[in-house]
């Protein structure tokens, strides 16, 4: 059977009756180690065409929502600070149309003009983080927009963000820490959900890297760090975000394919439409 090529593999998609738009950003111009990020973004729609629309825990088909998936943005030709405008707009456009926005990347570097364009739009809001590192070097290999420097660059920007899952720091991040005195890093394995969600805002905005899980489920990422987290813990943790605070808009970030291994495309794919049943 042909199953379209959208996100869940839907029939008669419409922009104007869908709630929530799935964002492909194939952006891949600062990985440190094991490459692969621009591949993401397909292979998570890709898997999401096989995965069951009906959603055991919340008891219902969650496509009916409304869920259209865009183009890719490609950016081969493109700065790096090109790109983030590019993103930044695109975001932009789809907020003016009151979509809920989940995109699909690509490097850690999109969230910046994802966020950046949610700042414009949302007063008492925050960032929840899930990843296995911080991303707060000034700056790395070269550019402030480094993967690496992600967060530090979105609380530049005056932006609140909670860190769940840390377990790899530089020295040089550990100091700026200290001197902004930032106590909103938790790192892995604890998940203590009333901190967590006593340090947010009304509004969240979920930035997930696909390396704050353990790489036993995980191991599709270019820096796959031990000891991460699992499955129904990040599931238990967005489900009370979601129940606490509002939701309003997701990323996932830094899947790396991998030749013949197709479980972790699954996973980030449920991942998605999971975060997409929890917040609407």
């Amino acid at each position: 059977m042909y199953l379209p090529y959208n996100f869940g593999g839907l029939n008669n998609q419409s922009y104007k009756k869908a709630k929530v738009v799935v964002l492909p950003i194939s952006l891949e111009k600062t990985v440190s180690y094991m490459p692969g990020t621009k591949f993401g973004p397909r292979a998570i729609i890709n898997a999401s065409r096989y995965i069951e629309l009906f959603d055991i825990e919340m008891g219902r088909d969650l496509s009916q929502i409304g869920i259209f998936t865009l183009p890719e943005l490609l950016f081969a030709k493109k700065s790096l600070e090109e790109s983030i405008k590019e993103i930044k707009q695109a975001a932009l456009n789809l907020l003016k149309d009151k979509k809920f926005i989940l995109s699909l990347g690509g490097e850690h570097t999109i969230s910046y003009g994802l966020i950046s364009a949610f700042k414009e739009k949302y007063k008492d809001f925050s960032v929840l983080q899930i990843d296995a590192h911080s991303d707060l070097r000034d700056e790395y290999e070269g550019t402030k927009f480094s993967h690496a420097c992600v967060m530090r660059r979105v609380r530049d920007l005056g932006i609140s963000v909670t860190g769940v899952g840390i377990r790899s720091q530089d020295e040089t991040e550990i100091g700026y820490m200290k001197k902004k005195k930032i106590k909103t890093i938790f790192y892995a394995p604890m998940i203590p959900l009333k901190k967590i969600i006593s340090s947010l805002s009304k509004n969240v905005y979920i930035t997930f890297d696909v390396d704050g899980l353990d790489p036993s489920i995980m191991p599709s990422t270019g820096t796959p760090e031990p000891g991460g987290l699992g499955w129904y813990e990040v599931l238990s943790l967005i489900k009370q975000v979601a129940k606490e605070r509002k939701i309003v808009g997701a990323d996932i970030v830094e899947l790396s394919p991998l030749k013949g291994i197709i479980f972790p495309d699954f996973l980030a794919a449920k991942l998605a439409y999971k975060i997409i049943g929890y917040s609407l």
